[in-house]
């Protein structure tokens, strides 16, 4: 479809939405195929209008799809993503709020067509409230709260419903764990001519992670938001509890470890977090769940943690070596810092000893 007939098509659904006079305002681009437009009325009122077209991605996976079928139909189907499909995001708001957390309300509605008019939570984003001289501390410990209220609920169901239709809550399972650590080997080498990983690498790389990869798997019980951090949290200083923060971005959301949200929360990408927030942050999570075992969940943190961070190198790398997207760089050391730091955990050592057989230190910086 052209940009000029996916505008008729925004224009007709903000028309049968009762908003055709709204004033619109284009918000800065992510690293996705979504566009959003905040939507204010001649009252003053806000909204926001997502605009994800369907085909613009490879398709999610279908719940009967083996490993081999999941790899031959492309990267989403593989990591188990969405592909910004807006029913996706539709559920799983619905999931979220029927726990009481806070997600948008949907007054309107076109999943066929990938479009959505979403509650305005405002741009109280967790990073620029905090930037703007907030105390930090208060706002992880709400996260915090927040994501206990949600593995408190236990296990998901493999369905979800929402406005949109239902949706299946698929496993984040050994192919999708194992395919975003691949990612390393497959992009950091596009991005740094000074690594190269040959076949005999490459398997000794899964080798190396299937320890991490199976506790992982076999540890997907809650429902994770997937991309649980200061920019896709908005601070709601006017509601109770763990509503106070306002989710957005959660249409990958999968059944994982419930670790998984934690370390993208505590070892953010795109912001410093001191050891010692994330010490206190775990602090007040086993506090609120007196009935995990700390230990045996510390070591899957740290595990899943650094195939995380090898992840979002190997996706970094992608941006920038294949996407053309250079602000991406600026993580990368970050990111480098997490993983050292995870790699002397001793039940990682073998992994460990695969990046320094073939990551040399100069590019681990």
């Amino acid at each position: 479809m052209s940009a000029s007939d996916r505008e008729i098509l925004r224009q007709a659904f903000l028309k049968a939405a009762g908003l055709s006079d709204a004033a619109r305002a284009p918000l800065p681009g992510d690293a996705s195929t979504r566009r959003y437009e905040r939507l204010t009325m001649p009252d003053g009122a806000t909204l926001m209008l997502m605009d994800q077209a369907p085909a613009a991605e490879s398709p999610p996976a279908d719940p009967s799809w083996t490993a081999d079928q999941r790899r031959a139909a492309g990267w989403n189907a593989i990591a188990r993503l969405s592909a910004g499909r807006i029913e996706a995001f539709a559920a799983v708001a619905a999931h979220l709020k029927a726990l009481g957390l806070s997600a948008p309300a949907i007054p309107a509605l076109d999943a066929p067509n990938g479009l959505a008019v979403l509650e305005d939570f405002g741009d109280a984003l967790f990073a620029r409230v905090i930037e703007d001289g907030a105390d930090e501390t208060p706002l992880y410990l709400a996260a915090i709260e927040a994501l206990a209220t949600l593995h408190d609920a236990g296990t998901p169901p493999g369905i979800l419903h929402g406005p949109g239709g239902d949706w299946p809550l698929l496993a984040y399972d050994e192919t999708a764990l194992q395919g975003g650590a691949d990612l390393f080997v497959e992009w950091l080498p596009r991005l740094d001519d000074r690594v190269s990983f040959d076949a005999d690498a490459v398997a000794g790389w899964r080798e190396a992670w299937a320890p991490v990869v199976a506790s992982g798997a076999a540890g997907a019980s809650v429902l994770a938001h997937r991309d649980y951090h200061a920019e896709n949290l908005i601070w709601l200083p006017q509601r109770e509890g763990a509503a106070r923060v306002g989710m957005i971005d959660f249409q990958d959301a999968v059944r994982a470890h419930p670790s998984w949200d934690l370390h993208s929360l505590l070892q953010d990408a795109r912001r410093d977090v001191s050891p010692a927030l994330e010490a206190e942050a775990l602090d007040r999570y086993f506090a609120l769940r007196p009935s995990v075992d700390r230990a045996d969940f510390m070591a899957d943190y740290a595990g899943l943690a650094t195939l995380n961070e090898a992840r979002i190198i190997g996706i970094f790398a992608r941006l920038i070596a294949r996407d053309g997207k250079p602000r991406y760089r600026q993580f990368l050391p970050r990111m480098w810092r997490h993983l050292n730091a995870n790699l002397e955990q001793p039940a990682l050592a073998p992994v460990a000893r695969w990046f320094d057989r073939h990551v040399p230190a100069e590019v681990r910086a």
